[in-house]
């Protein structure tokens, strides 16, 4: 098994959440499947950031993309 570098395992984290967006109809069911992986979306001045809902601290941001 190897090791990911952080910024691998953020990008990692942002193309799922991203894909998952695409999966979904509206931000309410993108947001809910999200928290049944321990995800959490909330809003900020850089836009859309993804938070663990188990350590409680930021993931990466989405930027404009989502």
């Amino acid at each position: 098994m190897t090791m990911m570098t952080s910024n691998q395992a953020f990008d990692d984290v942002r193309d799922f959440v991203l894909r998952e967006r695409q999966m979904c109809v509206s931000d309410r069911e993108w947001k809910h499947r999200l928290r049944g992986y321990g995800y959490a979306i909330r809003e900020s001045h850089e836009g859309h950031v993804v938070t663990s809902l188990v350590k409680g601290g930021d993931i990466c941001t989405l930027g404009a993309a989502a």
